[in-house]
């Protein structure tokens, strides 16, 4: 590496990490990336991949503005336009695109996809990718940071984004406590091949062991989502692939129809907030602030929320000539996005356990709810429109 002197050093190169140095790199920054592995080339002919992100309406703005979509859709992606939960069958909420005057409430995303998407865009974009690397250590330097990585490598920073993720190294170095704990549920990603069609509608049905999801991909292909008890998914991950198909079709609604399973994977439910995003010359963002039960998709969403609110905060306190890496200026992005995560946390939190309980008034007076929901007019319209961050 000739120069190791950068504005930003972002310390992760998935999903959030990845944006961010684009459009930071957009906005001429001198930007690096650290990473461990550079995801794997496109390839059509391969099996979806059992991590699948809900990418929502203003998540695909910011990658069009990113100039990163049409890579995207070059690749693979499905637009969904309809969105059902229900518990009893009496008790449907239906969200769709036409209500909003959208042609689609979002897109289902390979995780895959878009980390490759957005890596060829940040190599097009100039971006310094130090990877295979990992973050060794963080030393304050005259107002910026000497990054130590695991590769003898020492680059100088007058900003570290920590992207790495809910087991963020750039939290711990930097002293940054968490509040949260671990639900009571872990979560089940099954990726199967569908009979028909998958279609453009999502759908969740509540149970009291947890929620059963479909989500649809190109062509046939679709994901499941199982979420139960932590010892009921490592007993459905250690299955043979035809005795779990067995057991989705005795536990999902019929809706599901016909299909084969390709592919499963599992992770526990954990909720964690960082007691702050920033400290001077350093940055987190993503999962490395917060995570959040994926009851409804929002983790990549925050994630990229995140991402504006720094770029733009960067951007106008360096045109109004200050010094944008000072901790004045990040807690402007700290106070803008700390509310909205706590909010949405909060959200889902009462869904999970609201919705986690089998005493018979609690399922009564639930399902009440999503029945004065499916009819509450335009405050249904605006509950969407915030989850899809418009």
């Amino acid at each position: 590496m000739q120069d190791s002197h950068f504005d930003v050093v972002v310390i992760g190169g998935g999903m959030v990490g990845a944006a961010l140095a684009c459009g930071l790199a957009q906005q001429k920054f001198r930007v690096a990336v650290v990473e461990r592995a550079e995801p794997a080339p496109f390839d059509a002919a391969r099996a979806p991949d059992v991590r699948v992100s809900a990418i929502g309406a203003s998540s695909v703005a910011l990658l069009r503005q990113l100039h990163v979509w049409p890579r995207v859709q070059a690749m693979r992606c499905t637009p969904y336009r309809k969105l059902e939960t229900w518990e009893w069958q009496t008790a449907h909420v239906t969200f769709d695109a036409a209500s909003l005057g959208l042609p689609e409430l979002g897109y289902m995303v390979e995780n895959s996809v878009l980390q490759r998407a957005l890596w060829e865009k940040m190599q097009e974009d100039g971006v310094t990718l130090c990877s295979p690397a990992t973050l060794e250590n963080l030393l304050p330097h005259s107002g910026g940071w000497h990054v130590q990585l695991d590769n003898g490598t020492t680059l100088d920073a007058r900003l570290v984004v920590g992207a790495d993720g809910a087991n963020s190294r750039v939290r711990q170095l930097a002293g940054i406590g968490v509040h949260g704990w671990n639900y009571a549920q872990s979560c089940m990603l099954i990726s199967v091949e569908c009979e028909h069609e998958a279609g453009d509608a999502t759908w969740q049905q509540f149970t009291p062991e947890g929620p059963r999801a479909f989500l649809p991909l190109f062509d046939r292909h679709a994901s499941l989502v199982w979420y139960d008890a932590p010892s009921r998914i490592r007993q459905l991950q250690s299955m043979p692939l035809p005795q779990l198909e067995k057991e989705i079709h005795a536990h999902f609604p019929a809706r599901v129809g016909r299909f084969q399973v390709t592919a499963a994977a599992s992770f526990p439910l954990v909720r964690r907030h960082a007691t702050r995003y920033v400290t001077a010359g350093l940055a987190l963002v993503g999962d490395a602030a917060h995570t959040i039960n994926p009851l409804a998709g929002q983790g990549v969403n925050l994630g990229y929320r995140d991402v504006e609110a720094l770029l733009d905060t960067l951007v106008e306190a360096r045109s109004q000539a200050e010094l944008w890496s000072s901790l004045a200026v990040l807690q402007r992005y700290q106070r803008q996005r700390r509310k909205d995560n706590l909010l949405m946390q909060g959200g889902m939190d009462l869904f999970y356990f609201a919705f986690s309980n089998k005493l018979p008034p609690l399922r009564f007076a639930r399902n009440l709810g999503l029945i004065a929901a499916e009819h509450a007019g335009v405050l249904k319209r605006q509950v969407l429109r915030y989850a899809l961050g418009l």
